[in-house]
């Protein structure tokens, strides 16, 4: 059974605050932003006890480093799937936030990266990939308790409710979609029993 620990949501939150606001700082944008979606999915990953967070993205963001804050709270690892040429790039931005120890970078074919990992408690997929629903389908969630993310979801498109598959009938999916950014899709899945928690 995986519970909520707040202790482990509130240190997320403030670390990943703190770490993308220096992070934006050594970028030159030196007005310190308010929080958002960053924190928040940072906390909701770490509330949850994420051990396996995957994230399939364009390149290292203040979200990676969010997620990578979870990581670090959880005692997980970071697997960001992400495009060859920015690799260096990305692994310079994790180093200078010291998480190197929580992420492993990844940059073959999300969709043939993807279904080696298994039970996966926390992921998001940048929908700007042209292949988001797929990759989406491809997630191999933790049927006892996961949250998939769908960030970048504009107009129409669906999210990952649409196309997020369960192997148990008892498993429950819900999702909402936030006005966050350029649109994010939430969706928790849980076994019945385990959605009042």
């Amino acid at each position: 059974m995986m519970e909520w620990s707040a202790t482990c949501a509130t240190r997320a939150y403030l670390d990943a605050l703190q770490l993308c606001n220096n992070h934006k700082r050594l970028n030159g944008f030196w007005r310190v932003q308010e929080p958002g979606s960053n924190e928040f999915l940072s906390a909701l990953a770490a509330g949850m006890k994420a051990k396996l967070i995957v994230e399939v993205a364009f390149g290292a963001s203040p979200l990676t480093i969010a997620l990578a804050a979870a990581a670090r709270q959880t005692g997980g690892k970071l697997v960001c799937i992400l495009p060859e040429p920015v690799l260096d790039e990305s692994e310079e931005v994790i180093k200078n936030s010291g998480l190197k120890d929580q992420v492993e970078f990844r940059t073959e074919d999300p969709s043939k990266l993807l279904p080696s990992y298994e039970n996966i408690d926390f992921s998001l997929v940048d929908c700007k990939y042209e292949s988001y629903g797929r990759l989406l389908s491809l997630l191999d969630v933790n049927p006892v308790r996961s949250v998939v993310v769908a960030k970048n979801l504009v107009g129409d498109r669906k999210g990952s409710r649409g196309y997020v598959r369960t192997k148990d009938d008892e498993v429950e999916v819900r999702s909402l979609k936030h006005p966050i950014g350029k649109g994010m899709e939430v969706t928790l899945i849980s076994k019945n029993d385990e959605t009042d928690r």
